[in-house]
C-alpha cells in the first residue's frame, strides 16, 4: 500500500498491472499491454513512470520492464524496500531505474529503531529536486523555492545504519542458506516454494510459501504456537482506499489468486535449524491430516 500511496500524495493516479506468477513482481507483458491500451484511448492522461516492486526480496524483470519504459519514454522507479542487497545481473536493486527507492523500517533486511529511509540516483536533476524536498525545499537557510518536506533521516538512525551496513551481504547470505534450508524441508510436503530466476540474487526479506488450503494451515500452525503473517491478504486496487478507481477482481487474476494462498513463515537470518523443523513439522502434520 505505501507504494501506490507514495504516488497518490503526489496528485498522480497509480495504474495497477498484474504479477508475473513465480516471482510475483510486475509482469513486464501486463505492462506493455496497459501503456498499449492507455496510448490508443488517447485520454489525455499520460503515464509518466513505471514503479516495479522487488517484492520480498526477489527483483522484477528489470531488462524487460526497461526495455518497454524505454520505449514509452517513462521514468523507471524502483521499490527496493524489501530488497536490501539484492542482485539483478550484476548490479544491485535500487541502482537498476533512474531513482531507487529503500525503507529502512526495523524489519526489512537492512532496519533501523524506527521509521526512516532512502532515495537513490544517478540523475543530476533528480538528485537536486530530492534534496529540496527532503529539507522544506530549502536551498539555503531560510531561502526556500519550493514547497518541501521534512524528510530527513534523523542522526540516530544514521549511525545505526551505518553499523549495520558492513554486515549487511553476511546477513543476506545467511537468509540465503536458511531458505534453500526450508526448501529442502518443504518441497516435498506439497506447498509451493519460492524460486529464484535466472540473473537474480534473492535476498528472501520474506520467506512465502503458496497452498490452496491456506487459512486452515494458518490456524493449524497457530494451535501449535507457530505464528504466520499474510503478504497481503487484499490486492491493492481492491482495497476500499482505491475503490473510487473500479477495478474487479478480474482485472488482476494472477494477483488475486496469489493474495488467496500466499503464507509467509517465521525466518530471520539467526533462526535455528531446530526452529524451521518445527515449522516443517507442523506443516507436515497439517498436510497428512487432510
Amino acid at each position: 500500500m505505501a507504494t501506490a500511496l507514495a504516488i497518490s500524495y503526489t496528485g498522480a493516479k497509480p495504474v495497477f498491472v498484474d504479477i508475473d506468477p513465480k516471482a510475483y513482481t510486475m509482469d513486464p507483458n501486463s505492462l506493455e499491454f496497459l501503456l498499449k491500451r492507455e496510448k490508443a484511448k488517447k485520454s489525455g492522461q499520460k503515464i509518466r513512470a513505471v514503479l516495479p516492486v522487488h517484492l520480498f526480496g526477489h527483483p522484477a524483470d528489470m531488462d524487460s520492464i526497461t526495455e518497454v519504459a524505454d520505449r514509452y519514454d517513462l521514468v523507471v522507479i524502483e521499490d527496493a524496500c524489501q530488497a536490501h542487497g539484492a542482485k539483478y545481473g550484476r548490479r544491485k536493486a535500487g541502482s537498476l531505474g533512474t531513482i531507487g527507492c529503500f525503507s529502512f523500517y526495523p524489519t526489512k533486511n537492512l532496519g533501523g529503531y524506527g521509521d526512516g529511509g532512502m532515495v537513490v540516483t544517478d540523475d543530476h536533476h533528480y538528485d537536486q529536486k530530492l534534496r529540496l524536498l527532503r529539507c522544506y525545499g530549502e536551498r539555503k537557510k531560510y531561502q526556500h523555492i519550493l514547497k518541501g518536506h521534512n524528510s530527513r533521516l534523523d542522526e540516530i538512525q544514521a549511525a545505526i545504519l551505518r553499523v549495520k551496513l558492513k554486515h549487511l551481504d553476511q546477513w543476506n547470505e545467511e537468509r540465503r542458506k536458511k531458505a534453500e534450508l526450508y526448501t529442502r524441508m518443504l518441497f516435498p510436503l506439497g506447498v509451493v516454494c519460492p524460486s529464484e530466476k535466472k540473473k537474480v540474487r534473492h535476498v528472501y526479506h520474506l520467506y512465502t510459501i503458496e497452498t490452496r488450503k491456506r487459512n486452515a494451515l494458518q490456524a493449524f500452525l497457530k494451535k501449535r504456537r507457530i505464528e504466520t503473517l499474510i503478504h497481503y491478504p487484499v490486492p491493492i486496487p481492491l482495497e476500499k482506499a482505491y475503490q473510487e478507481m473500479g477495478y474487479r477482481r478480474g482485472d488482476f487474476p494472477l494477483a488475486y489468486q496469489w493474495s488467496r494462498k500466499i503464507l509467509s513463515l517465521p525466518f530471520f537470518p539467526e533462526m535455528k535449524a531446530s526452529e524451521m523443523e518445527e515449522v516443517a513439522e507442523g506443516i507436515r502434520c497439517f498436510m497428512t491430516s487432510k
